[in-house]
């Protein structure tokens, strides 16, 4: 091969190593190297590195040949040639410093090298989080030549009334059930329309647009619960929260009895939430499943209204609800000195009230009422 041929072939070979950014190639002067001459008293020591900390490789005497193939910046040293910055490395690629040595022409500076650094991947962005569904509803209009028509926390006339409005006045339906036979003003049904709140309006006072069934209602009318078949349902829960959580089944069963309406409230027909605990943002704890936002209208004392949403937890069943009452009083601290009494009911229900759990004065004396009139002390587990 020619003299030609090999110049050619070297320049694209250098091309291809300096665009893959790996190394960039040397020059000739660097790969050909320098020969120089040790300049010291007694002897001259190579280092691993262009400075004096480097770490030691060998040891020069006065008077010996090396070759510098090329040079680099480090610290400054006074030697018997010159005061100088620049280290030369050498062809075994060890350092010396220029100060050193004599030579006959300029070592050329060394090639700069370079690692491929990839690029960290930027992380996947966090997927934001979806705002909670708004409630499909469909806008009804009451039509009553009965006066104003009641809303009510359940679908029958034996829940109680939530709140009254007029004829002519609007509501947002959500989805119907059957409930209680209504002869109205507009027809007779016993269809019943879910309000975006949670309550109920028979359907015979409401002109609307088609309503879809309520998940997990069926064509058979819902029955407002006797007493006696709302003590029976109770007590099973309640006496697993009392073995789990230590509450009384008695103020459990009591508690649950106040504060649903003997289960008619809405909550605890829609979502069998029969204490009112609500979801604390979107956390429900670990024995609910899921939070069910209810818009509602409030008015301050100056008249003025605004539309406001609460979220409360959704329960399988009744025993799921008390189980839950049961670890919300145990792992509120505010709670704990009723614990002292978990065999004593009215003790218990009177630490809870102490602590603050409702602001009715009267609650105490409501519930220990509640336990002696359906002599609810009989399902207190350690009897």
């Amino acid at each position: 091969m020619g003299l030609n041929t090999r110049r050619l072939l070297a320049v694209p070979l250098m091309a291809l190593a300096a665009g893959a950014g790996l190394v960039v190639a040397p020059g000739a002067a660097e790969a050909a190297g320098v020969t120089a001459t040790v300049k010291v008293r007694t002897t001259l020591k190579t280092r691993s590195g262009p400075s004096l900390t480097a770490k030691t490789t060998g040891s020069l005497r006065n008077g010996q040949k090396v070759t510098a193939t090329c040079r680099v910046n480090g610290p400054s040293v006074r030697g018997s040639q010159r005061t100088t910055k620049q280290w030369d490395r050498l062809s075994n690629g060890s350092y010396v410093s220029h100060a050193y040595l004599k030579v006959s022409r300029t070592i050329a500076p060394c090639a700069t090298r370079t690692t491929a650094v990839k690029a960290k991947p930027k992380p996947a962005p966090k997927p934001k989080a979806k705002p909670a569904p708004k409630p499909a509803y469909k806008v009804g209009k009451v039509r009553s030549a009965d006066g104003p028509v009641n809303i009510r926390t359940g679908p029958s006339t034996a829940y109680p009334v939530k709140r009254a409005i007029a004829t002519g006045a609007t509501v947002q339906g959500v989805c119907g059930v059957v409930g209680a036979m209504v002869s109205g003003t507009v027809r007779s049904t016993t269809q019943w329309n879910r309000l975006s709140d949670g309550s109920y309006i028979s359907h015979a006072y409401v002109v609307t647009p088609t309503l879809h069934l309520c998940p997990g209602a069926t064509m058979k009318p819902i029955v407002a619960p006797t007493p006696e078949q709302f003590i029976k349902a109770a007590v099973p829960g309640a006496q697993k929260g009392w073995r789990e959580y230590g509450v009384p089944p008695s103020v459990t069963i009591a508690q649950a009895i106040l504060e649903s309406g003997w289960g008619r409230s809405s909550l605890s027909v829609t979502d069998s939430n029969y204490f009112g605990i609500k979801c604390q943002g979107s956390n429900y704890g670990t024995l609910a499943k899921g939070c069910h936002v209810y818009h509602t209208t409030e008015c301050d004392k100056a008249g003025k209204c605004f539309g406001t949403t609460g979220s409360f937890r959704i329960y399988a069943d009744m025993a799921s609800s008390f189980r839950d009452h049961g670890n919300f009083l145990r792992v509120n601290s505010r709670y704990k000195p009723a614990f002292s009494y978990t065999r004593d009911a009215n003790k218990f229900i009177w630490q809870v009230w102490k602590a603050g759990y409702a602001t009715d004065p009267n609650y105490f004396t409501k519930i220990t009422t509640l336990m002696a009139s359906y002599n609810l002390y009989q399902y207190d587990t350690w009897k």
